[in-house]
């Protein structure tokens, strides 16, 4: 499992990549693409939506189950991806490059873990 350094994580498994321009990029980690197995269908919200810090703003469905995606900001969601509408399984195959949504006017990021953080998190998990 990958958990690269630029991006932040939260303990509900998204990451986010904050870009030099204000925005923010919301995915979900390896370690979740994992526990959830193969994507089949992923619900995003809409541009202009406001998302929070900490509540859920998509969700994702597996052959296992429905997870909900919890946003690590808050703010105003600017763009959805929609390649993942029609391609959900690129998620498991590259995590970090399937972001679901660019937000804008981003804050609430006092809960972010580095990924040294997030891998330390991780391992308790695994105990």
């Amino acid at each position: 499992m990958t958990f690269p350094e630029e991006l932040k994580y939260t303990k509900s498994h998204e990451w986010v990549k904050l870009a030099e321009d204000g925005t923010a990029y919301v995915g979900v980690s390896d370690y979740a693409q994992n526990a959830l197995g193969d994507l089949v269908f992923v619900n995003l919200p809409e541009a202009g939506d406001e998302v929070t810090a900490g509540e859920a703003f998509a969700d994702v469905e597996s052959v296992k189950a429905v997870s909900d995606v919890y946003s690590p900001v808050s703010g105003t969601v600017a763009e959805i991806n929609e390649g993942l509408l029609d391609a959900p399984e690129s998620i498991n195959e590259s995590p970090y490059d399937a972001w679901f949504v660019k937000v804008e006017g981003i804050s609430g990021q006092s809960g972010l873990l580095s990924a040294s953080e997030y891998e330390e998190y991780i391992k308790t998990l695994d105990e």
